[in-house]
Formats: C-alpha cells, sequence, structure tokens
C-alpha cells in the first residue's frame, strides 16, 4: 500500500468510525442542525494531525533539519505549513522559513515550454547550485546571505537578509518541486523530512464521490481566487488543464518521497464551497468556453447541502479554509 492509499484508507476509517461516511449522512448531519458540531469535529482531527506530524520532526531534528513540503495546487499547504510549524514550536523547536521562489533562475534563463512561453514551473526555473550551496552552508552552521527574487525585473538581488541555524532551528521550505530529489542533489535524503499535503476524501453518494480531489481544488482555487487576486471563475476553469498539467509533470511523481502524507479534507468543505461556488459558476455564460466544466460543478454540487452563513462564522480563524474563504489569522 502506497503512503497515499494509506492515508484515503485511514480516512476512510475514521468517517466509518464517527457514522459520517457518505454524502447521505454528511448532508442529514447538516439537516439536523449539527453542522457546528461537525465543524468543530473536523477541526480536531486535523489539530491532531499538525501534532502527530510536528512530533515526527521533533523525533527526527538531529538529523533531518530541513522540512521540505509539496502537493498539488489549493491543497491548504499554505495554511498547513503554518499550523505544522506552530505545533513545532510548541515543542520547543524555532522554525525558520525559506521561500523558494526566490531561486528562480534570472528570466531570460526561464527555459521555453512546448508554446513558446517561459515555463516557471519548470525544475530548470530553479537556480539548484545556488539553493544547494546554500542549504549545505545552513547544514554546517555557516550564515547565508538569502536572495530576494524580484519578479517585476525578473532577477535576483541580494538586500543583507541573513539567517544562521541555530541549536533548535528546523527549516521550513514549501513549493512544487519541494519532493523532488533533483532539487536538491547535493544535500542527502536523511537530511529532508518530506511532508506531501493534499485534499485526499473521496466519500460515495450520488454519481459521484464527495471530494473528487481534483473538483474540490478546483473548487477552492475559484473561491480564492475571486476573493484575493481578482480571477474570475471562468479564467481558472480555463486555465486548470495547465494546472493540471504541471501537477502530473511535478508533483505527483514525487509524492512518495514524503516521510508523511498530510489529509486537508474535511467532512464540511465541500457543504462551505457550495455556499461560495455556486453563485459564482451561475455567473458564467452559455456562449463562455468554460460553460461545460461550470456546469459539470454546478451538477456535482446539487447533491450537496451548503453550509448557512451562522455556521461558516464558526470555523475558526485559524482553519485550512479560512485560507480559502478569508478570516484567517495565522
Amino acid at each position: 500500500m502506497t503512503k497515499i492509499e494509506a492515508a484515503r484508507a485511514e480516512y476512510k476509517e475514521w468517517c466509518q468510525a464517527i457514522g459520517i461516511d457518505c454524502l447521505e449522512k454528511v448532508n442529514e448531519t447538516l439537516d439536523a442542525g449539527k453542522a457546528i458540531e461537525l465543524i468543530n469535529l473536523c477541526e480536531a482531527r486535523q489539530e491532531r494531525q499538525y501534532a502527530q506530524a510536528a512530533d515526527q520532526i521533533f523525533w527526527n531534528r538531529k538529523r533531518s533539519r530541513i522540512v521540505m513540503m509539496s502537493g498539488p495546487s489549493s491543497s491548504g499547504k499554505t495554511s498547513s505549513s503554518l499550523r505544522i510549524a506552530q505545533q513545532a514550536r510548541v515543542l520547543g523547536l524555532k522554525p525558520k522559513v525559506i521561500e523558494l521562489d526566490n531561486y528562480f533562475v534570472p528570466r531570460d534563463r526561464t527555459p521555453i515550454d512546448e508554446n513558446g512561453e517561459r515555463d516557471y514551473e519548470a525544475l530548470a526555473a530553479m537556480d539548484i547550485e545556488l539553493l544547494d550551496q546554500q542549504l549545505l552552508d545552513l547544514l554546517a552552521g555557516k550564515e547565508v546571505e538569502l536572495p530576494r527574487f524580484d519578479f517585476k525585473a525578473g532577477n535576483r538581488v541580494f538586500e543583507g537578509k541573513t539567517m544562521r541555524l541555530e541549536d533548535g532551528d528546523i527549516l521550513f521550505m514549501e513549493g512544487i518541486h519541494a519532493l523532488n530529489p533533483a532539487l536538491t542533489p547535493a544535500i542527502p535524503r536523511d537530511r529532508i523530512f518530506g511532508i506531501y499535503i493534499s485534499a485526499l476524501s473521496a466519500l460515495p453518494g450520488g454519481e459521484k464521490d464527495h471530494g473528487s480531489t481534483t473538483d474540490k481544488r478546483l473548487l477552492r482555487r475559484i473561491v480564492r481566487d475571486n476573493r484575493t487576486r481578482g480571477t474570475s471563475p471562468e479564467d481558472n476553469i480555463l486555465r486548470w488543464p495547465s494546472v493540471r498539467r504541471g501537477e502530473v509533470r511535478n508533483i505527483f511523481p514525487y509524492e512518495e518521497n514524503a516521510n508523511i502524507v498530510f489529509n486537508s479534507s474535511t467532512l464540511y468543505d465541500v457543504p462551505l464551497l457550495k455556499y461560495y461556488a455556486e453563485p459564482l459558476l451561475c455567473g458564467i455564460s452559455e456562449s463562455s468556453p468554460a460553460y461545460p466544466k461550470a456546469q459539470s460543478l454546478l451538477h456535482f454540487l446539487e447533491m450537496v447541502h451548503a453550509l448557512k452563513p451562522a455556521e461558516i462564522a464558526a470555523i475558526p480563524p485559524t482553519s485550512i479554509m479560512r485560507e480559502f474563504i478569508g478570516g484567517q489569522t495565522l
């Protein structure tokens, strides 16, 4: 059994243990006025997952001082990494963060894809040599000057920001290539603790699994990007095939390199997403090339009972789902 399969099986067993193992029972729970109770239960489960991940980082801290996190789009990687780092601090560790986006090669060296456009998701778009040298120096106790990538100018700049790993420090890094050994070829694999984060739920119900992982992540992305980036639901749907191709190429082949798999799904997330996504999807016109996919998502959501505003207000400000709907305090 793969680590992904094991994570799915564990989630299924948990759903069965609490008696909510299909879409119909999720809907029954909401109809019975127990939505807030369900939200609290799901959040308590995730808190245990964060703590268990931090425990493993703590147990491996002397050898594996670098924590690499990856996962597909809209899996809740940002929230999960912050919560795991928070739990690590509870154990006395001191997380430090290096942003992999600052290790792009200059724009004129970025590889060109099959459409003649610069491929920023390609591994060759990363300055592997610089990253590896700085990681080796940090592991050796040396101080390094961290780069910042100026996306407007398309070049790397150094502004005097330095880092050194002191006793108790753990280095956290998150990105699409984080679990690919080719990103850090000079670093022994046992010096890196890998975490794979994805929304791995699949509850039987209706014609389609509740929480179909790709559709759920697309709904998360539509809701988040409409709120934070001004990206229309139509644009997000049209970009999705390209996002998926990048995941298949750069993320999924390396998921089993993770030490642990973190499941970012909750039983209430699709009912929550329905509240926000349904009106956005209904706004896509029949003439749009995104219309068929929008209708497919709406058909999926027809089977789901939406959360009410008062129930949504009960979602904790530290929840993964706050990353998508807003109101997060991490």
